[in-house]
């Protein structure tokens, strides 16, 4: 990792779905995230030019995008749906989440082997133990409403007012019982919601 980029921690969480109120599935939904919990290099104070940092977060996104698989116990090509998101402590600015948009988009698809889909996101300035919920859309066809779902994130102890989180979160399965319509995997075709 570069200079710029220290992690103080990774934090993570599993998600397994069984049921949800309907039969038993046959193949679990499984839903994993990872925060890389990092000390924030612009803390309390206006910098010009932060976009430096861009390229120093890139290996950070691969790192999490691979932890995010070893949790789920899969290779990027079986992971159906991605997400990513940024918790920025109290001492930052909510520009300083916007650094993760472009690496982790990069990170993210090299450590799977290539997307075709935008990997939504969500950010926010925050204090330490704040919540928040993950965005998920399909890797291939952002458009595929079977898997529109989230995964909640919290990191008890950061971040601190002089750190950032950067978070990268996958699953394996759409919703369970996902029954509202709209475009299915096996109809995904060029434009569908992708990049």
């Amino acid at each position: 990792m570069s200079d710029l980029v220290k992690v103080r921690k990774y934090v993570s969480s599993l998600e397994e779905t069984l049921h949800d109120g309907g039969p038993q599935l046959s193949h679990p939904v499984r839903k994993a995230v990872v925060g890389g919990v990092i000390a924030n290099p612009y803390t309390g104070r206006h910098v010009a030019d932060i976009q430096p940092m861009m390229k120093a977060l890139e290996p950070l996104a691969v790192d999490l995008t691979e932890r995010v698989m070893k949790i789920l116990g899969a290779k990027g090509s079986e992971l159906e749906a991605y997400g990513k998101g940024v918790i920025v402590g109290i001492a930052g600015e909510l520009e300083h989440a916007a650094l993760w948009h472009q690496p982790s988009g990069y990170g993210i698809r090299h450590a799977m082997g290539g997307a075709k889909s935008i990997v939504p996101s969500t950010v926010k300035v925050a204090a330490a133990g704040a919540r928040i919920d993950i965005p998920l859309h399909h890797v291939t066809a952002s458009h595929v409403r079977s898997h529109f779902d989230s995964i909640e994130f919290c990191v008890p102890d950061g971040p601190r007012p002089d750190e950032i989180v950067f978070i990268v979160a996958a699953s394996i399965g759409g919703r369970p019982h996902a029954r509202v319509g709209g475009l299915t995997v096996g109809e995904i075709k060029l434009g569908d919601g992708q990049r």
